[in-house]
């Protein structure tokens, strides 16, 4: 029995899928999965129970990437074809049963409006799949011998209006490690994608260097091991986000020019802080595109993150 699933270009709105396939992988055990995603989200897919094969779609001209995926899966007969990015590719495939996205509430979040692709009750929470290679991984940068907890932060993002300052990150990070925060004496660990080296420099430098882990463009699913043993992740709207979340670490999510209703992070763990203005007034800022440099994060003040990490944190150890 032969699966494809479709998944998204992007590692955030590819993660928030992953739920779907987590179903399916539960209600087939004995299906073979093929996966279909862009090559930034091809990593994330690397441990899936089942897996066949994973096809990287690379954009090109002529929607080379949806041609390439035709040829590589037309010839073959599929058991189901599930399609998040709702294109018109897992129409003409050969297959017993088709599931294919159409938004259906815009003011859903994205794990809420996907549910129906598969007529599910309930959604589905995000998944990530480890192997023991990443496990071991975690092991080598967090070792045996030191118990402190680790404050991970993802100070980057692919667009610069949603970057939270540098220095704030800075700021926060001292405020909450430092004498009397809500987690004093833990170590910091610094998340980052491919490229994204420079954006987090600041906050790199900051750190001294023995409460510092240097995670920036480290692979996918050994960060994500990381972060499932970390004790708070706080970060802008992006990718790595959402592993966070989807790796059970309790994970604060910095909003100000993105919907939070639709992209929150996702878990009975996370929480967002958001900048003053809304979602629709800084839409209406006329940095809010196309400038490439444009910052719309300056209303979000350092107290208010370490209000609501220290209010999270504070739930987490409740157990609420």
């Amino acid at each position: 029995m032969r699966i494809l699933f479709i998944s998204a270009s992007r590692l955030g709105d590819a993660i928030l899928g992953t739920g779907l396939l987590n179903t399916l992988i539960e209600r087939y055990p004995a299906a073979r999965f093929t996966i279909a995603c862009g090559p930034v989200a091809a990593s994330l897919y690397e441990a899936v129970p089942g897996l066949e094969r994973i096809i990287r779609m690379r954009k090109g001209p002529w929607l080379a990437h949806w041609r390439a995926l035709l040829g590589a899966t037309m010839t073959k007969h599929w058991f189901m074809v599930v399609d998040v990015r709702g294109s018109a590719t897992a129409y003409v495939l050969p297959t017993l049963r088709r599931h294919v996205y159409g938004r259906r509430d815009k003011n859903a979040h994205r794990v809420e409006d996907m549910r129906h692709i598969l007529g599910l009750e309930a959604p589905a929470p995000p998944q990530v799949w480890l192997g023991p290679q990443h496990r071991a991984f975690a092991d080598s940068v967090l070792g045996d011998m030191d118990a402190r907890p680790v404050l991970a932060l993802g100070p980057t993002a692919n667009w610069d209006a949603k970057i939270w300052p540098i220095n704030r990150f800075a700021e926060l990070a001292r405020s909450m490690i430092g004498p009397g925060g809500a987690l004093e004496g833990a170590r910091v660990a610094v998340v980052g994608g491919p490229g994204e080296r420079d954006m987090a420099a600041g906050l790199l430098e900051a750190a001294p260097d023995e409460d510092l882990i240097d995670l920036m463009e480290a692979p996918v699913l050994d960060t994500a091991a990381v972060l499932a043993r970390s004790a708070l992740y706080i970060g802008n709207d992006s990718g790595l986000m959402h592993l966070a979340a989807a790796s059970g670490a309790p994970t604060l999510g910095l909003f100000g020019p993105t919907r939070d209703e639709n992209y929150a992070p996702w878990g009975p763990h996370c929480a967002v802080a958001r900048t003053e203005l809304s979602y629709e007034e800084l839409r209406d800022d006329p940095n809010y595109r196309p400038r490439p440099d444009s910052d719309l994060m300056k209303g979000l003040g350092v107290e208010t993150v370490v209000e609501a990490a220290t209010a999270l944190l504070a739930k987490v150890k409740a157990g609420e």
